[in-house]
C-alpha cells in the first residue's frame, strides 16, 4: 500500500494527546487493508515502563486485532523515526512498510543513527520512507521539550 496521509494525521493526533499527558509526543498507527488495526501514543511515563513506546503498543494491539504476530500486510505510520527496539519489533512482526515523520538524530534506527532496515541485514525487508509531515512532527517534539525546560 502506498503512503496515505490520513493515517499519518491520525498518528499526529495521538502524539498531540501524549503531549497533553506529559508524555513525549509520539503517535503510531498500524494499517491493514486500509483499516486501522492498532494505534497508540507513548505511555512510558504513565506506565513507568521503558518499553511502552507508541510503536510497541500499536504493534501489540494490531497482533490482537489480526489474530497473529505476523503482520506481513500491515503498514506502520509513526511521527518519529523508530528506535532500535521499535525497529526490531517491526522487523520481527514482518510489517510491509514503515512511514515516519521526524528524523531522530540521537536514537533513530532507520538511517539517522544506524539503519536496521538496510537490505540484506535481516531476513525480512521493510519498505521505509521518512520525512512525511516532518515539519509538523518535529514541531510537536520541539514545543514539548521547550515547555519541559521552561517548567524546570
Amino acid at each position: 500500500m502506498a503512503y496515505d496521509k490520513q493515517f499519518m494525521d491520525m498518528a499526529i493526533e495521538l502524539a498531540k494527546g501524549c503531549a497533553l499527558q506529559d508524555e513525549v509526543p509520539v503517535g503510531c498507527v498500524v494499517v491493514k487493508d486500509g483499516k486501522v488495526v492498532g494505534a497508540s501514543g507513548n505511555r512510558k511515563e504513565r506506565e513507568n515502563n521503558a518499553i511502552c513506546h507508541a510503536e510497541i503498543l500499536a504493534l501489540s494491539e494490531a497482533t490482537k486485532a489480526v489474530g497473529n504476530w505476523w503482520l506481513e500486510n500491515c503498514d506502520v505510520y509513526v511521527t518519529l523515526e523508530p528506535c532500535v527496539m521499535c525497529a526490531g519489533a517491526m522487523i520481527h512482526s514482518r510489517i510491509r512498510a514503515l512511514y515516519f515523520g521526524a528524523y531522530d538524530e540521537k536514537t533513530g534506527a532507520c538511517g539517522s543513527k544506524l539503519n536496521l532496515f538496510e537490505p540484506g541485514l535481516f531476513n525480512h525487508l521493510v519498505t521505509v520512507e521518512g520525512g512525511h509531515e516532518q515539519e509538523t512532527c518535529s514541531q510537536l517534539l520541539s514545543d514539548f521539550f521547550k515547555q519541559k525546560r521552561k517548567n524546570k
